[in-house]
């Protein structure tokens, strides 16, 4: 029986670790070679010798997802490995405690912590959609791609609004490019995690964790692979019809 993305050619960003890492393995094991991309070399190599270990086939790419130069790079290096890129999971990013903004309020943010979220959750989604999107036209046969937002795209959250405004951001460049590109046949989506168990989510849970899930109805965090689900269907031709949409994973988060 063939995977769901057998045969496929699959970028992911943030490939070394939380979810990007457990996508890239459930894309591996779905049939798909993986290039795993992320700003730590040696994450990377860790996720690129799992795939390779288990038989699956994976590169991996060392990069800064805001500099547009290394994000040109990273397709030119991908599709030299693998000839094409069917599907791409836009994930890299980071929270407030990485700069320096944990459990701020608004008016509390410096310039540049806000400017920094923005470059990396909302303006490196871009930069990448933009070179995967003018390479999929070259290749004139479709593709899908996914972009990680968030439950606070979705929904406001306090001491976050820097990371709110960028994961809004993100489900709004989603809908209008799955607008423009459909009748290309590529296909734009995003997914909007809960509050899910990686490295991103520690400092948050360890000020807020009982309040954030007496909020969630599932109350439990979720797990990276219950995101990866999510994304390689969205990748997989079984969801040739869906486009411009944001999916919530979350436990029930957004509807409580």
């Amino acid at each position: 029986m063939q995977g769901l993305v057998a045969g496929k050619s699959a970028l992911v960003t943030g490939g070394a670790s939380g979810i990007g890492r457990a996508t890239c393995l459930a894309l591996a094991r779905e049939g798909a070679r993986v290039a795993v991309a992320d700003q730590s070399e040696e994450g990377a190599a860790a996720t690129v010798a799992e795939i390779n270990r288990a038989g699956g086939q994976a590169i991996g790419i060392a990069l800064d997802v805001t500099d547009p130069a290394k994000v040109e790079a990273m397709m030119r290096t991908t599709v030299a490995a693998f000839g094409r890129i069917d599907c791409a999971f836009n994930n890299a990013g980071i929270s407030g405690v990485n700069v320096d903004a944990a459990g701020m309020k608004t008016a509390e943010w410096s310039e540049q912590a806000f400017d920094r979220m923005i470059e990396v959750n909302l303006k490196s989604v871009w930069l990448c959609m933009k070179q995967e999107i003018l390479l999929m036209l070259q290749q004139g046969g479709g593709g899908a791609i996914v972009n990680t937002a968030s439950v606070l795209g979705l929904v406001g959250g306090p001491f976050s609004s820097a990371y709110v405004a960028a994961k809004h951001g993100v489900v709004g460049l989603t809908k209008s490019a799955a607008i423009e590109y459909a009748e290309d046949g590529i296909r734009v989506n995003a997914v909007c995690p809960g509050y899910i168990t990686t490295p991103m989510t520690e400092d948050v849970m360890r000020r807020r964790g009982d309040q954030i899930l007496a909020k969630v109805p599932a109350r439990r965090m979720g797990e990276p692979e219950e995101i990866a689900e999510m994304v390689v269907w969205l990748c997989s031709d079984r969801a040739s019809f869906v486009t411009g949409a944001a999916y919530n994973v979350d436990g029930g988060y957004v509807a409580a």
